[in-house]
């Protein structure tokens, strides 16, 4: 029930934050939280700076977060993001689900799984896109051993410039299904 808690509460403070920027949920997964943008409404080149903004902006929200049975403790997040083409189409009959395939989306969870903690890993086609469109902050983090794509330069997303996050309302309550308490 503890980890229930923990996620819902993470969960809120991500869901409330997506609604700042042009993205899309796909899915969560346990732990994992996945978005896309450019998706399913086309943004040119805007998917780029909409999905490594709130990379930035979460990983600032995280901080606000606490492990309730660790006191002192808060969340801590990791994030893999990945720039090119991918398929995607609801799948099912029964659940429909909007998902999407490729290579592009097998990179960003690599880039997630190799990150280390209260990082923003990001590849080089990510890399690129953000140098043509300005102002982020990025460093070489070296070369990573990818499955299945052997070794890749990955960088570091620390920042952008004049960006600012306001502040974060954590709800926490004891009940997941309870609303503000």
């Amino acid at each position: 029930m503890q980890i229930v808690t923990l996620l819902n509460s993470q969960y809120r403070v991500f869901d409330s934050r997506l609604e700042k920027y042009d993205v899309y949920k796909v899915e969560t997964i346990g732990d994992a939280y996945m978005v896309v943008s450019g998706l399913p409404r086309r943004n040119g080149q805007r998917h780029v700076v909409e999905i490594s903004c709130l990379a930035l902006d979460l990983r600032h929200a995280v901080q606000a977060i606490p492990i309730p049975h660790k006191p002192g403790s808060f969340l801590q997040t990791r994030a893999g993001v990945n720039t090119g083409p991918v398929v995607a189409g609801v799948v099912g009959t029964r659940m429909p689900r909007y998902c999407l395939f490729g290579d592009t989306v097998n990179t960003a969870s690599r880039m997630e799984t190799t990150c280390e903690p209260m990082r923003i890993q990001i590849s080089l086609s990510t890399r690129m896109s953000l140098l043509s469109a300005g102002g982020f902050i990025m460093e070489f983090r070296g070369y990573i051993e990818v499955k299945g794509k052997g070794e890749m330069a990955t960088y570091w997303l620390e920042g952008r410039d004049g960006l600012t996050f306001g502040a974060v309302e954590v709800p926490i309550s004891e009940d997941p299904n309870a609303e503000g308490k």
